[in-house]
């Protein structure tokens, strides 16, 4: 089968790898039509790219580790899975069972779901205490092993996949990852409704951010963005308010959008460290910073305006049980309607040149 592999920085190539094999307990899902095997998988590029046979996916990380080379894909190999680099790419998508393995009765071929990619070992003390998101050894399908969104056939655990619901397009079931990054965030968050919130950057995480704090009560709703694109998308999202860092004194905006006194919540999803010093000054006394971006450098976090003004200042990281049902059960209802997020559609065999390299050369479009 095709399938897209990350070799080092700067260097992913479409490569015949063999079909996975599907064992007990498993499920093997196709990113082709069931009754077209001479498509291709398509993409997804974001603030989302494809064709829309039988699947869909949606990248993000994967762009971090083109253009960094192995941040989170290992280069020794991984716990869990016993892989390293090269590996199969792709942790967001969607696609159709085309296969169960011994012992699974609840899903049936020919079911459309969207993949959980998480790896973790369940015995360590975050799963133990169900954080299987805080796992010592976690890592990701298409990041870490077990074969990733980017190739024709995936095999899956059982508790990976969950059914999308009628009227949910495979699309939207490929953006359930990004969104249920930004839903667990939202939860971790002492979000009340009526609250006043600041959102750091307008890329995938961020406007996922926007949409899940719109439905579920935010009052006010201030993103910061510098990308002229990137601020019509917020705008479009549901941001209330939208303010360019390079115009705009994003501090004293803030509190005069929110009467002198400084925002409830701040949500960083933009990993700047001017952005982080502005986001702590900009919340109310007792306010909440929540860091969602991957940092690739160290940080400076000035504690006098955490510890003078009684802020906090959380980390949250991917998602726990439960996240992805929420967020398709909420895309079904129409709370949530995040396809406008999709900006192109494109085919394996064009991932470095319309995907990545566009992604990177043409940020404001994507």
């Amino acid at each position: 089968m095709k399938a897209v592999r990350f070799h080092g920085k700067g260097d992913i190539r479409l490569e015949d790898i063999e079909v996975p094999v599907c064992g007990k307990g498993q499920v093997k899902v196709t990113h082709l039509p069931i009754n077209y095997r001479t498509s291709q998988p398509t993409i997804l590029t974001s603030t989302h790219r494809s064709n829309q046979p039988s699947a869909e996916y949606a990248a993000r990380q994967d762009l971090h580790e083109f253009m960094g080379g192995a941040n989170i894909i290992p280069t020794t190999p991984h716990p869990i899975t016993g892989e390293k680099a090269p590996l199969t790419l792709g942790h967001e998508f969607s696609g159709v069972v085309e296969e169960v393995g011994e012992g699974i009765t609840d899903v049936k071929v020919g079911q459309r779901v969207s993949v959980q990619p998480i790896i973790y070992d369940g015995s360590c003390g975050a799963c133990k205490d169900g954080l299987i998101n805080c796992c010592d050894n976690n890592g990701f399908m298409g990041l870490s092993g077990w074969g990733g969104g980017l190739s024709e056939h995936i095999v899956v655990p059982r508790s990976a996949v969950y059914e999308i619901p009628d009227g949910v397009s495979l699309k939207a079931g490929a953006l359930v990852e990004p969104i249920a990054v930004a839903w667990h965030s939202v939860d971790i968050s002492p979000l009340k409704k009526g609250d006043a919130v600041l959102v750091l950057g307008g890329g995938p995480i961020g406007l996922a951010v926007i949409q899940c704090l719109k439905a579920r009560g935010a009052e006010k709703i201030i993103a910061s963005e510098v990308a002229p694109g990137r601020k019509a998308f917020a705008k479009h999202f549901g941001a209330d308010y939208v303010l360019d860092p390079t115009q705009d004194d994003i501090v004293a905006r803030v509190k005069e959008i929110c009467g002198g006194v400084g925002a409830d919540i701040a949500f960083d999803a933009a990993g700047v460290q001017v952005g982080l010093d502005q986001a702590l000054k900009a919340i109310r006394a007792q306010g909440t910073l929540v860091n969602i971006a991957v940092w690739e450098k160290p940080v400076q976090l000035q504690m006098k305006d955490l510890i003078f003004r009684e802020r906090k200042y959380v980390g949250v990281t991917t998602y726990v049980e439960g996240d992805f049902k929420h967020v398709l059960d909420a895309i079904a209802s129409g709370k949530l309607k995040p396809e406008a997020m999709i900006t192109g559609k494109i085919k394996m065999d064009e991932i470095e040149e319309k995907g990545f390299k566009a992604l990177i050369e043409e940020k404001d479009k994507h």
